[in-house]
């Protein structure tokens, strides 16, 4: 019989609940209580960042961080960047870009993305390497990935300076 822990937390927005065993993974309880696919679990390592989840504002590696410590956490996936049945820039700037080929890869490099334009509005080629470098893309997309960040960056100083 296994022990499990039920956990409050606000998922994309809305508080929810759920039934978690110890081991489980942020990944494993996304997907299986709550049908969210977006983060996907590859190397099981942290090192290629597809399952890059957002817990209290931070990018986490949701193959490594254990559901439990999401209790009282706010987590935001990649489904939740389309408020409103609009695109979040980035998204609209990845697909302008065609900053993806398999699309494997890409909420990860969306969410972390974000995250940087969240810190930098207008980061250089070397500070989106930097930033980007804990994510990997099996299809070599790297220099729309680069594009689509720029791309993302305009858009979102555009947007908040009203132009």
């Amino acid at each position: 019989m296994s022990a499990t822990k039920t956990i409050t937390f606000t998922l994309n927005g809305e508080q929810v609940t759920a039934e978690i065993a110890p081991h489980h993974n942020l990944i494993e309880m996304l997907q299986n209580q709550f049908d969210l696919f977006g983060a996907r679990e590859s190397c099981g390592q942290g090192i290629c960042g597809s399952c890059t989840v957002s817990v209290n504002g931070r990018a986490v590696s949701g193959c490594l961080y254990l559901a439990a410590f999401a209790d009282g956490a706010e987590v935001v996936t990649v489904e939740h960047l389309d408020a409103d049945g609009k695109l979040d820039p980035v998204q609209g700037a990845f697909i302008e870009a065609g900053g993806f080929q398999c699309g494997f890869c890409t909420p990860g490099f969306v969410l972390m993305s974000k995250q940087l334009l969240d810190e930098q509005s207008d980061p250089d080629d070397d500070q989106i390497r930097h930033y980007l470098s804990g994510n990997l893309c099996r299809c070599g997309a790297y220099p729309e990935i680069m594009e689509a960040v720029k791309i993302a960056a305009k858009k979102r100083n555009k947007r908040e300076s009203g132009i």
